[in-house]
């Protein structure tokens, strides 16, 4: 039952193949603040720009809506709307959230959405003022690793003490949990390079780190700083970096167009446009 509401993506990605999505998007990062108004308004945007998804990651809190703790009803009312429309949606891949704070409310919601089908689950540091350092937020993803959920958690470097170091050991107390940082650190991307060095160490480092590069692409791409930033996603690994327009702040078409100025291989440009995103969100892990 858990996965019962992608049956008709999963189901359509099985009747073409793989060359067919050639020039589609996975959109691995987007905001759907008004519901189905917000899913009409990025649809009616991917048209006017000529832009086609195999899929998008959608997600309801941020921007108006913080998803605050201390108040798990009102969390548990946002993700069963986002369910809804993934229902309604079947390119929706629904990614929830809860309050780390909210301890045991929190590891509750977590095996409820679990249970409904969903994927995949998004914290935000800044936005939603916790720690990532805080000894709950350790206990969430390992359960959302139990619980075979990829854990999104915006890398913007943005919150006081540099969000990215404690990202990175928080992904190495939790090995068994796949994280997605968004946004790749934003302009402290050099930042990440750091895990060439880590598969050196035996031992140490699960490679459970993945990237979506949404926003800072669009920043990179006609910057003196473009070949560093192509340098640092090699680094990281062109199989663990997706795309994410981060709508509504910028469009589909915004964010191709940057990783079209960036000079990868049409084996790279592919992974990070489409492959990467829907394995890591669409398949069975």
């Amino acid at each position: 039952m858990r996965r019962a509401f992608h049956g008709g993506v999963a189901a359509a990605l099985l009747l073409f193949p793989v060359a067919s999505f050639a020039q589609q998007s996975f959109d691995s990062h987007v905001h759907l603040w008004n519901g189905a108004e917000s899913v009409a308004d990025y649809e009616a945007q991917l048209a006017r720009d000529g832009q086609e998804v195999s899929g998008f990651g959608a997600m309801w809190f941020g921007g108006p809506n913080q998803a605050l703790a201390g108040d798990p009803e009102a969390i548990r009312r946002g993700n069963d709307g986002l369910i809804a429309l993934a229902r309604a949606h079947p390119a929706i891949v629904p990614i929830a959230t809860v309050h780390p704070y909210d301890g045991d409310a929190a590891l509750a919601e977590l095996e409820r959405v679990a249970g409904l089908g969903v994927r995949v689950l998004k914290i935000h540091p800044h936005t939603q003022k916790f720690d990532p350092a805080d000894p709950r937020v350790l206990a969430l993803v390992r359960k959302a690793g139990a619980l075979k959920l990829v854990v999104v958690m915006d890398n913007a470097h943005i919150v006081p003490g540099g969000d990215s170091e404690k990202l990175f050991n928080l992904a190495l107390q939790a090995p068994q949990t796949k994280f997605v940082f968004a946004h790749m650190g934003g302009t402290n991307f050099r930042f990440w390079n750091i895990l060439k060095m880590a598969r050196t160490a035996e031992g140490l480092f699960g490679n459970n780190i993945y990237f979506d590069i949404s926003a800072i692409v669009t920043l990179v791409a006609d910057s003196p700083l473009a070949e560093e930033f192509v340098w640092t996603i090699r680094n990281v690994g062109i199989d663990h970096v997706l795309l994410g327009s981060d709508y509504p702040q910028f469009s589909l078409a915004q964010t191709v167009e940057a990783l079209d100025k960036l000079g990868l291989t049409a084996e790279e440009r592919a992974k990070i446009l489409s492959e990467n995103g829907r394995r890591l969100f669409m398949s069975d892990q």
